[in-house]
């Protein structure tokens, strides 16, 4: 089963990805700390236009974002709907929406619509067997940990084509349900009980394997792909600190709104 899509590779690819994974994770802690809505509004505008660089064509893109755009509607209008504040623009019923609360919503919508980017960058443009050999070589995690996540991964879409034939087996044998079509709990055991017996035989399988081509703790290792730093990796960092101190300017400099530049 096909889990990955066909596009071009950037610069973004190249990036070491256990750098990336910490600059993206130092941008979580910085999103958290920013409390002034007009720079935050620009942060999410730097981390949008990284996706442009992200090798896929733009209706993709739109696909990937649509529903980050709803966590940015439903975030923010809870927050305008049900927040507190003393200037209010509209009350009825249990909806009180204040200047305060409206700006606040934004705030909050504009921080999870950052994350979201962030997660899909790393995840359109990062391999995972690239991320866990940097791991191992760069940030020294040990190797049993490493090649237990890449088993896991590669188990996924083996376990869809499982799925997808035991489907299909049930089907041609004219098997029915049984009881009401809302029976989730016979449906859940037709289904996990043979795909969890074929993974805890496939697991023992390459546990054997893996013992007997020298996976064992402590040994030294060479490695196939050799990773390392380069020239994309600067620019990654160089780019976060050019952008991140220009949102900061502007948005201090020039604010879109100038009454609410702390929205605590």
């Amino acid at each position: 089963m096909q889990l990955s899509f066909p596009h071009r590779e950037t610069w973004l690819h190249s990036v070491n990805p256990g750098l990336k994974m910490i600059i993206l994770t130092l941008m979580f802690v910085i999103v958290i700390l920013i409390h002034n809505l007009n720079v935050m509004a620009n942060v999410a505008v730097v981390m949008m236009l990284l996706l442009c660089w992200t090798g896929h064509p733009w209706y993709r893109l739109i696909l990937y974002t649509s529903p980050f755009i709803l966590v940015f509607i439903s975030t923010s209008a809870g927050m305008m709907m049900f927040g507190k504040g003393e200037t209010t623009w509209y009350k009825w019923g249990l909806i009180h929406i204040t200047e305060e609360s409206f700006y606040r919503g934004l705030h909050l919508g504009f921080r999870s619509l950052t994350m979201a980017a962030a997660g899909l960058l790393f995840g359109l443009t990062t391999k995972p067997v690239r991320l866990f050999y940097s791991l191992m070589q760069q940030w020294k995690l040990p190797a049993k940990y490493a090649y237990s996540f890449l088993a896991a991964m590669r188990m996924i879409p083996i376990l869809l084509d499982e799925f997808q034939t035991l489907r299909y087996a049930i089907r041609i044998r004219g098997t029915r349900q049984r009881g009401s079509h809302w029976n989730v709990y016979g449906t859940l055991k037709r289904y996990a009980i043979p795909l969890l017996a074929q993974s805890i035989r496939r697991a023992q399988r390459m546990a054997v394997a893996m013992e007997a081509k020298g996976f064992t703790d402590g040994a030294s290792r060479t490695y196939y792909i050799q990773m390392g730093y380069s020239r994309a990796d600067l620019w990654f960092v160089f780019y976060y600190i050019l952008t991140l101190t220009a949102a900061y300017y502007i948005g201090i400099t020039f604010p879109y709104h100038a009454t609410m530049v702390d929205v605590r």
